[in-house]
């Protein structure tokens, strides 16, 4: 028996959605062994679709997109662009 999970994740940073959306989508394009299908969109928020057959697969996914959101955000907080 095959179980599939999800998760959806909206994000609003205001005037950072942009560059955080770059930091996302640019690690997500070269992660070609990623056991999970993940597409993101930018438009009022940035959103971010997680698609898996294995719940640890999917938990791992959002851990690192949670920590690369957190350190996209940290990072442009630290330059005050």
């Amino acid at each position: 028996m095959t179980s599939n999970y999800s998760a959806k994740i909206e994000i609003s940073a205001g005037k950072k959605n942009k560059a955080i959306f770059k930091s996302l989508e640019t690690d997500n394009k070269f992660y070609d062994e990623n056991p999970t299908q993940t597409k993101m969109s930018l438009d009022k928020n940035i959103t971010i679709l997680i698609d898996t057959q294995e719940l640890s697969h999917l938990r791992a996914n959002l851990n690192s997109t949670l920590r690369l959101l957190q350190t996209s955000n940290d990072s442009i907080e630290s330059v005050k662009i």
